[in-house]
């Protein structure tokens, strides 16, 4: 078998990884494979179109709702003026539901009317409740961030309350708006900050990233798997799978990774512990800092294997492995939060948006996988995944002589576990067949005395009645001869 052969369910081109709008970015599944930019300019333009034809379809049903009603008048002749006034106030109130339809489906809608925003000035009961030590924190670390930047500082503190407060009023909306009000904010503001600020580009992204954690602390128990998504499911859809591929082995996936060594196999832990640790940050940025360091871990163990640098094609394969072996928890809400609510510049570009997006084609690849991917036959696959059988663990004789002996033990102990398990799968199969027979054969001896029981059925008669005494009366003349009397002969 070839090493071509045996990576083509695995090998990802990196081209694929970019946004198929060609902009150079990298692109994302969750975003149809475009850039956050190129999807958002996608989103709002099909939006736009809705919007116009929403608002074409109003206008024509306003029309022939004012033909009819024109022709319905005309017919009636002259009416009195009691009657003109009132037929003067239904076109007056119809025109001003026609005004409230098209104002509703423009697209300044979104920007909300002055009452509003007066409205979300107002401090809610839910930016003043008593906040966690950790909001605490951050709020204190972002106000003293933003002393250094005096007048700029304190606009953007302003922006930032007033969005925060603005939330507050728009939690009844979808996931999906709430996450592109939050884009919206994040390029306005750092569009306002390079424009009229003249900030530099580098702490333009320090400030987003502040920006970022700041709002992202307050925000995260609201938009972080809602109950209005299915994300939960998808979540438990993914561990599910996950658990049901426990059998996967690193060969299958050619993973050029040897756990043997104990710098490796260090590495592989780490590289475990980051991608479950990435479900303890409520910031995006944190999260794709857990995939990062998870990610360079992975390269170093890859490194420290071959002695020599890493490529792509060794990088996916064990990423995959990484995730197989550590399921981490809640992994397509984490996903989707990032996706949703981190700085898109970070995901567009950058390491953190390479690993992230080889991330979720790790995920999408796992969620695909089949017998084909693994090189395996269907019967195969399909008893691994039952769990009837599992993969024949490596023997001894393979072992490398520099192997770790606990390693060793270790798998002498797994394949002794298995014939064991293999073996009372035979013995409780067994015992249940012979089980069956049991039933059968007392079920077979109870047929045969039944029919035997029918064809000779027992009679039972009377008692007979006791015979009377031979020396007592023969009181019912039953026809004895009477007894013997003694005589005496003379002799």
């Amino acid at each position: 078998m070839s090493l071509k052969s045996e990576r083509r369910g695995i090998h990802v081109d990196q081209s694929e990884l970019l946004c198929k709008k060609g902009c150079g970015y990298y692109g994302n599944p969750a975003w149809q494979g475009f850039c956050s930019k190129c999807w958002r300019e996608e989103y709002h333009k099909a939006r736009q179109k809705q919007i116009q034809e929403d608002w074409e379809l109003a206008e024509r049903l306003q029309r022939e709702e004012e033909e009819a009603f024109a022709s319905s008048q005309s017919s009636q002749g002259a009416q009195s003026l009691t009657f003109s006034k009132f037929e003067e106030k239904k076109t007056n109130e119809k025109t001003r539901k026609v005004t409230t339809v098209k104002k509703f489906f423009s697209a300044s809608s979104r920007a909300g009317s002055k009452k509003e925003i007066q409205e979300a000035k107002a401090p809610s009961p839910s930016i003043n409740r008593q906040t966690s030590i950790e909001t605490d924190r951050v709020s204190k670390e972002f106000i003293e961030f933003l002393k250094t930047f005096h007048k700029t500082g304190q606009e953007i503190y302003k922006q930032t309350k007033l969005f925060l407060e603005g939330m507050h009023y728009k939690r009844d909306l979808s996931i999906e708006e709430q996450s592109e009000c939050a884009q919206d904010f994040y390029h306005n503001v750092a569009e306002r900050m390079q424009t009229r600020g003249k900030v530099p580009p580098e702490r333009v992204e320090k400030i987003m990233d502040q920006i970022e954690k700041y709002i992202m602390t307050r925000l995260y128990k609201y938009v972080f798997c809602p109950e209005t998504t299915d994300d939960e499911k998808k979540d438990l859809a993914i561990q599910k799978r996950i658990r049901a591929l426990r059998w996967v082995t690193p060969q299958m996936l050619c993973v050029p990774v040897n756990e043997d060594i104990p710098e490796v196999s260090d590495m592989v832990v780490k590289a475990i512990t980051d991608i479950i640790e990435m479900d303890s940050k409520r910031v995006p940025r944190d999260k794709l800092a857990c995939i990062t360091k998870c990610s360079k871990h992975i390269f170093n163990a890859i490194k420290i294997t071959k002695n020599e640098p890493a490529s792509a094609d060794d990088f996916l394969p064990t990423l995959i492995y990484i995730v197989l072996k550590g399921n981490p928890p809640r992994l397509q809400s984490n996903i989707q939060y990032i996706t949703r609510f981190c700085n898109p510049s970070r995901l567009m570009t950058g390491e953190d948006g390479y690993y992230f997006t080889n991330l979720c084609c790790a995920v999408a690849f796992i969620e695909k996988l089949d017998a084909q991917s693994l090189n395996l036959s269907q019967e195969d696959f399909d008893r691994y995944m039952s769990g009837q059988t599992s993969p024949r663990k490596q023997e001894a004789e393979s072992w490398s002589p520099d192997a770790c002996l606990g390693v060793k033990q270790m798998y002498k102990n797994l394949d002794l576990l298995s014939q064991l398990n293999e073996r009372q799968e035979r013995i409780m199969n067994e015992a249940k067949k012979l089980e069956k027979d049991l039933i059968d054969w007392t079920d077979g001896i109870a047929r045969e005395v039944q029919d035997i029981v029918e064809k000779y059925p027992l009679e039972i008669k009377p008692p007979n009645q006791p015979l009377a005494a031979i020396d007592s009366e023969n009181v019912e003349n039953d026809k004895l001869p009477p007894p013997l009397q003694p005589q005496v002969y003379a002799g």
